[in-house]
């Protein structure tokens, strides 16, 4: 997965365009350089499947 084809899954979980993206074990270190670069990076919610994919849900208000 390149930082292009990561930013654009971003940006549509940004918009509202997809309730969540699947991120699979072997992208995810990729994927997460990427995504704590983000200003909103506290409005993204990981949450861990087994096999080590996770999925990615965008939130209205930052975690804590």
């Amino acid at each position: 997965m390149s930082e292009s084809e990561i930013l654009e899954q971003l940006q549509l979980l940004r918009t509202k365009e997809v309730e969540e993206i699947r991120v699979l074990k072997e992208d995810f270190l990729a994927f997460r350089s990427v995504l704590v670069k983000q200003d909103d990076f506290k409005q993204f919610r990981g949450i861990a499947q087994q096999g080590g994919n996770v999925l990615f849900r965008y939130l209205d208000t930052p975690r804590s």
